[in-house]
């Protein structure tokens, strides 16, 4: 595709989001790999693309003076994109990005429309865009100013404060690095390292984990190390989960909510080709991707099914497994920097939803604990309702639980609180994560 189109395929993504509930991530890997869309141009195209989305309220507060009348979805699209590197990207001179604003409103409307845009434009290349000083509120401010909407800075705040509401939306603007778990079955991390050095990547290795690496540069999905089973894509809290689990050799151990199999496969690493992982998703395509992973990892301790687990305890016996994993369906809210869409769609009431199949599948988990063993939650969320609610409804419905203290590596402590830890954004610049451990009394 040629560079002068980039802006037009960040338009079509913005329009699929918006007309289908799209992914975002899904949407711009489908674009590169259909457009042909290689060198500079990818991350030209993820920047424009990511970028707009991240910042699309902060943007149509500016933009609000300058626009007389609504106008149609795709003319605001177009108008978000160009305002983003206006104002985010020094690379991009102004006036490239008006000659291809201008050029795409011809092509996709009429002259009236392709002069309103440059009018707009040019109108804020002149004027500056409004101050966020303006907006009183300081809940609505931080919304508009981080592009998070208001009934969520405004739960945040209720439940965590200013300060660390602050810092969550400000840090779910910055990219995340992408960040590998290293197959400890097959190298070990200085080797794999050395390897993807060699391969033309520059990476280092997580100062928080130590079979975590990160890269600085070059995607490593796309590695020869990926390919030979090295290496999972897989954030730095969600490795979290198996060090909670505490897994010895010979475990009998279920996933109960597994796809795409990150945290299954880190099990079976874990338990090092001794005990089994039994692996449940409702999506049969979803579990196919947790047997292509394992089965590039060379991992054969896993055994995968297709089951709804809210239907769990009736296909085992109760008290069967060491070890039940529950990495419940949530509301998301903690991979807001890999998935910005997320916080435009989802609602309160999709949280309390979430909540009442959270419970259902940790009452139908809980049963097949052996005593003795340990149930683990995890939520790839920040909400209090999600995370530390459905703990206190667990422990009022099984009294037959205790509280179970979790063990990490000591980079993590500071934010273990008993039986559960809650990462922020901020904290250690991973995704947002909660993990919770309940032991079976013998």
């Amino acid at each position: 595709m040629p560079k002068k189109n980039v802006r037009e395929a960040a338009l079509d993504i913005l329009e699929a989001i918006d007309k289908h509930q799209s992914y975002s991530n899904l949407l711009l890997n489908n674009v590169i790999e259909k457009n042909h869309i290689t060198g500079p141009d990818v991350g030209l195209l993820t920047e424009i693309t990511y970028g707009t989305i991240q910042r699309k309220l902060t943007l149509d507060f500016f933009l609000k003076p300058f626009l007389q009348k609504k106008v149609e979805p795709w003319v605001q699209n177009l108008l978000r994109i160009s305002l983003y590197q206006m104002q985010y990207l020094d690379k991009v001179p102004d006036r490239a990005v008006l000659f291809e604003a201008v050029e795409i409103a011809k092509r996709r409307g009429h002259k009236g429309i392709s002069g309103m845009v440059n009018g707009v434009l040019r109108a804020i290349q002149r004027n500056g865009v409004p101050s966020l000083e303006t907006i009183k509120d300081p809940v609505e401010r931080l919304s508009i100013e981080t592009s998070h909407p208001k009934w969520l800075v405004q739960r945040w705040t209720d439940q965590f404060g200013m300060e660390k509401t602050r810092g969550m939306c400000e840090e779910n603007l910055i990219a995340p690095l992408q960040t590998a778990r290293v197959n400890i079955t097959k190298a070990t991390r200085d080797e794999v390292l050395r390897l993807l050095e060699e391969e033309g990547f520059l990476v280092e290795a997580s100062p928080i984990l130590p079979e975590a690496i990160r890269s600085r540069k070059g995607n490593l999905a796309h590695s020869q190390c990926f390919m030979n089973g090295y290496i999972t894509i897989q954030d730095e809290s969600s490795m979290l989960v198996a060090y909670a689990m505490e897994i010895e050799h010979n475990q009998k151990i279920l996933d109960a909510c597994a796809a795409p199999g990150g945290k299954t496969t880190h099990i079976a690493e874990k338990l090092n080709g001794t005990g089994k992982v039994f692996a449940h998703d409702l999506h049969e395509h979803k579990v196919k991707l947790i047997m292509e992973n394992a089965d590039r990892l060379g991992l054969h301790n896993i055994e995968t099914h297709v089951l709804d687990s809210r239907k769990i305890g009736e296909h085992y016996q109760n008290g069967i497994f060491d070890r039940v994993l529950v990495d419940a369906p949530c509301s998301g809210l903690g991979v807001l920097r890999r998935k910005p869409d997320i916080k435009y769609v989802k609602t309160i009431k999709d949280i309390h939803a979430l909540q009442t199949i959270q419970h259902t599948i940790l009452t139908e988990a809980a049963r097949l604990v052996k005593p003795g063993g340990i149930l683990t939650y995890s939520t790839c969320t920040v909400d209090k309702d999600e995370n530390e609610g459905t703990v206190q409804f667990f422990l009022d419905q099984f009294p037959d639980f205790e509280p179970y203290s979790i063990n990490v590596p000591s980079t993590i402590k500071p934010f273990v609180n008993g039986n559960y830890l809650q990462i922020f954004p901020q904290d250690i610049g991973s995704d947002g994560f909660f993990i919770a451990c309940f032991k079976k009394r013998s």
